[in-house]
């Protein structure tokens, strides 16, 4: 398939070209690498392999296997049910979820540091997923006074469902009411259980790893590593630069920069 046919099944997020169905990438021929990053894009995250069975550099955390609420941990179990106890966990349309969630998305990008964006950037972000695939909107709801402690926004893939982007009121995350164990017991039920699609997700291994989100799935709602095989592409003097500045990886400052050439290093089968 030619690399031009192809770009409807892969998104651009800062500058790096990412595939929309990682159990179905193949690896990339050069041409069809240099035939994506004709226009835009800095660079293409390539992976392939999914779910091998060799223990690579690179996955994907998923959950392909739905048990019941009494096989896993006992503190799960327990948060769980304190969090069903407070919460509602709903999907609703988009134009609700963009009046009802952003506030949860300022508080959260504060606690991070991070620059915080406009209501209307907030909207043109939910519109730019709801333009990609089918996205599923969730929200947590207290059940005493209705407010939005948390959301989830959610990919509906062709056999699968990705986690996308999770967010939450730092203070509920504070005050042992546990939004997120019921909201992720939830999703779990709803796209593996009644959905039947083959797997949840998360995303791929964490490169800034400025969240703890994927152990904790782990270790509290028996997700996995679905290893994979990784190759990067880049525009020529990306390459070059690349090239330059991967052996002083581990003493650059800049985070971004950083974040690739770790990319880079995992693509090379380093941990």
């Amino acid at each position: 398939m030619k690399g031009l046919e192809r770009k409807c099944l892969w998104r651009l997020y800062k500058n790096a070209w990412i595939f929309l169905e990682e159990s179905r990438e193949n690896l990339l021929s050069k041409e069809e690498a240099k035939s994506i990053l004709k226009d835009k894009g800095w660079m293409i995250r390539n992976t392939y392999d999914f779910d091998t069975k060799e223990e690579t550099s690179f996955w994907f955390i998923i959950k392909d296997k739905l048990e019941d609420i009494s096989e896993l941990p006992f503190s799960s179990r327990r948060n769980i049910r304190i969090s069903q106890r407070k919460y509602y966990f709903n999907i609703i349309d988009k134009d609700r979820f963009v009046e009802s969630a952003y506030p949860i998305y300022v508080k959260q990008q504060k606690s991070f540091g991070n620059r915080i964006g406009s209501k209307d950037d907030f909207r043109q972000m939910i519109e730019e997923y709801d333009n990609e695939s089918q996205i599923d909107f969730w929200v947590v709801n207290d059940k005493v006074n209705q407010e939005v402690v948390a959301f989830s926004i959610n990919r509906i893939k062709e056999n699968s469902c990705e986690y996308d982007f999770m967010a939450c009121d730092p203070e509920a995350l504070r005050n042992r009411t546990h939004p997120y164990y019921g909201l992720i017991y939830t999703m779990n039920q709803y796209y593996l259980g009644e959905k039947k699609l083959k797997y949840v997700c998360d995303g791929s291994r964490s490169i800034t790893e400025h969240s703890n989100i994927q152990p904790f799935l782990e270790h509290n709602f028996k997700f996995r590593k679905a290893y994979c095989k990784l190759s990067i592409h880049y525009k020529w003097w990306l390459g070059v630069v690349v090239k330059l500045l991967f052996p002083f990886r581990n003493i650059i400052p800049f985070r971004k920069v950083k974040a690739v050439l770790k990319m880079e290093a995992y693509s090379r089968g380093l941990r």
